[in-house]
């Protein structure tokens, strides 16, 4: 891959830029716990959308959708399911303000808002270690990513003569991950927060303009030479059976096909819908997202986040996707997918990368996918910052601690998780299954006991406890017991263990203290099964008026839904050139976008 100077010199200036916002804001992240770790909840909202959609955009989840799309076509608009990517849909209509109300600075923290007792302090540990073995997950595999995905377009030939020691081939991932973590460590100890938001929307901005030119490049090409796909690959509608056939086109696709277990779409899709609206009930896991959330102004701006997340992110990012995977369908002869041997798909981005994007945009996308990295690296290493100096430092070591102090304390924490990832990271090839385990663990047993904190008054620490233990377990050990089955299959096992632990831990101990219970539903109000606790809240002051707006809630979720999907689709058609499709999508994203005015953006809290 050959590099320009006008490419070397965007991609350092962004990292100079990077530099730069840190220093710059040092001194407004130093001011208390609070503008370091939320931005002393001054951020507006479409900052905060705009941050939390940037962070988003990160490199392997591209590679990823580039992949699905070049093989599945319109149908992979439902795969991301799996995350669920519509999870944000429901954070807009209702959890992101069922969250912010509660003013709290973490997840963990927001425990004691709900538990009381043993019970609190049971659920308030499990959290605090799921979410720092989760964000040293995301860290060191963000770590050797990074390396990898840089190594294919700075060959290490161009670097070895200046850099004063030996490297061996099997490092030289690892040297360009700890070159790149360095700026985002550095921007992100200094400024917090605030730092994170102001270098997730210069990234937004170099992505914006590169995958513009990506598309557009595309949409030219599709003109020129149009598109050879299976049937039934422009339709995002499907049967029982996949039924794409690549045989006379590409025939790697099949097997490539075969691999993933998809061939059963309309089960696979229906299990992963379940999952996908368990998972979204339950709210966000405590990472980036959540704490973007929780930097929010208010309630209204709390919700206003998550709505703005799929305007910002959905049109931007499948238009720059649809456009690498025309390019690739095109030009197919033209790119270098093998690996080890073997046909390895998800090279199809940087090898597009390296046979389309032009000389200077080639510098811009490189820097916008080197933020991706460097935006989500930071965030997480922000989250968990969080937890381990407010979770644990202020709450068991020193409560009283200086601004002074807390500000040492964040470097510090911030510091040492960023030496445990890169040292997991170097040993990543030997412990790849065993960290996506301990990932997909700790997310089985999130669903249950998050889930039930919300909607179901009895539900107490120790049921949050033995829910998420009996979620993670399972989670851990199906691997072993069913070899070469999909997670997803096994999740409805692993659901039924964690509920049973989860309403066993319930019963075998008292419920949350009443007082805590009333000021929870008073504060929230949630819908659910509340009626016990309602009664007593308005006993106790006839003159409440809390709502509920359940039926409400569910209207604008499957609005929302069709809404998020329409907004994947619509780019995939432009790009594609398909132009009565592409205004039938459109139009239906704009019927759901004058629905939501009505039913969600005009019922928002005015506060």
């Amino acid at each position: 891959m050959k590099l320009y100077l006008i490419d070397f010199l965007i991609i350092l200036l962004y990292l100079v830029a990077t530099v730069a916002i840190g220093i710059f804001l040092k001194k407004n992240a130093e001011r208390s716990k609070a503008d370091y770790l939320l931005g002393g909840n001054k951020i507006p909202w479409y900052y905060l959308g705009l941050s939390n959609a940037s962070g988003m955009f990160d490199i392997s989840g591209t590679m990823w959708l580039v992949t699905l799309l070049f093989v599945y076509g319109l149908k992979s608009a439902w795969i991301p399911f799996l995350w669920p990517v519509f999870n944000q849909i429901f954070l807009m209509v209702f959890l992101s303000i069922w969250l912010r109300k509660s003013n709290v600075t973490t997840g963990a923290e927001w425990i004691n808002t709900r538990f009381s007792g043993k019970g609190a302090s049971l659920s308030h540990s499990i959290i605090v270690v799921f979410a720092i073995i989760l964000g040293m997950g995301y860290l060191a595999y963000g770590f050797i990513g990074i390396g990898k995905f840089v190594e294919i377009f700075v060959p290490w030939e161009l670097i070895s003569a200046y850099v004063p020691f030996d490297v061996s081939p099997e490092y030289v991932p690892h040297f360009y991950g700890i070159i790149f973590t360095c700026f985002a460590v550095f921007y992100s100890l200094l400024g917090g927060m605030m730092s994170i938001v102001w270098t997730d929307i210069l990234q937004y901005a170099l992505l914006m303009i590169s995958g513009i030119v990506i598309g557009v490049i595309a949409m030219n090409a599709v003109a020129t030479h149009g598109l050879n796909v299976p049937d039934g690959w422009m339709t995002p509608f499907f049967g029982k059976r996949l039924d794409l056939d690549w045989t006379h086109i590409i025939p790697e696709v099949n097997a490539k096909i075969e691999s993933d277990g998809y061939n059963l779409f309309s089960l696979f899709f229906m299990m992963m819908l379940m999952k996908g609206l368990l998972v979204s009930f339950a709210g966000p896991a405590p990472t980036y997202d959540m704490q973007k959330i929780l930097s929010s102004r208010s309630p209204r701006e709390a919700a206003l986040i998550s709505g703005s997340v799929s305007a910002i992110l959905m049109p931007l990012r499948y238009f720059m996707i649809a456009g690498f995977a025309a390019l690739a369908l095109i030009f197919y002869e033209r790119l270098d997918l093998v690996v080890g041997g073997e046909i390895d798909f998800e090279q199809i981005l940087p090898s597009a990368i390296h046979e389309f994007v032009p000389v200077g945009f080639l510098g811009l996308l490189l820097a916008g996918l080197l933020a991706a990295f460097m935006s989500t690296f930071a965030g997480t290493l922000n989250a968990t910052q969080a937890y381990l100096v407010n979770d644990i430092f202020l709450k068991y070591i020193n409560p009283k601690a200086s601004n002074r102090t807390i500000k040492y304390s964040n470097w510090l924490a911030g510091i040492a998780m960023v030496l445990v990832s890169l040292v997991l990271g170097f040993y990543a090839r030997d412990v790849n299954d065993i960290l996506q385990w301990i990932v997909s663990g700790l997310y089985g047993s999130y669903v249950v006991s998050n889930m039930l904190k919300w909607y179901w008054w009895r539900f107490n620490g120790t049921g949050f406890f033995w829910g998420m233990v009996g979620g993670l377990i399972p989670a851990l050990s199906f691997r072993f017991i069913f070899e070469g089955v999909l997670d997803l299959y096994t999740f409805p096992l692993m659901l039924f263990i964690a509920l049973l632990a989860a309403v066993a831990g319930t019963y075998a101990a008292p419920p949350t203290e009443e007082k805590t219970l009333k000021s929870f539903y008073k504060n929230i109000t949630p819908w659910g099964f509340w009626k016990p606790i309602r009664e007593k809240v308005m006993a106790e002051n006839p003159t409440w008026e809390g709502q509920t707006y359940f039926k409400r809630d569910m209207f604008n979720v499957f609005v929302g839904i069709v809404w998020q999907t329409s907004l994947v689709i619509f780019p995939m058609y432009l790009v594609f050139l398909e132009v009565v499709p592409f205004f039938i999508t459109l139009g239906v994203t704009v019927l759901c976008t004058l629905i939501l005015k009505r039913t969600w953006f005009d019922t928002l809290p005015k506060d």
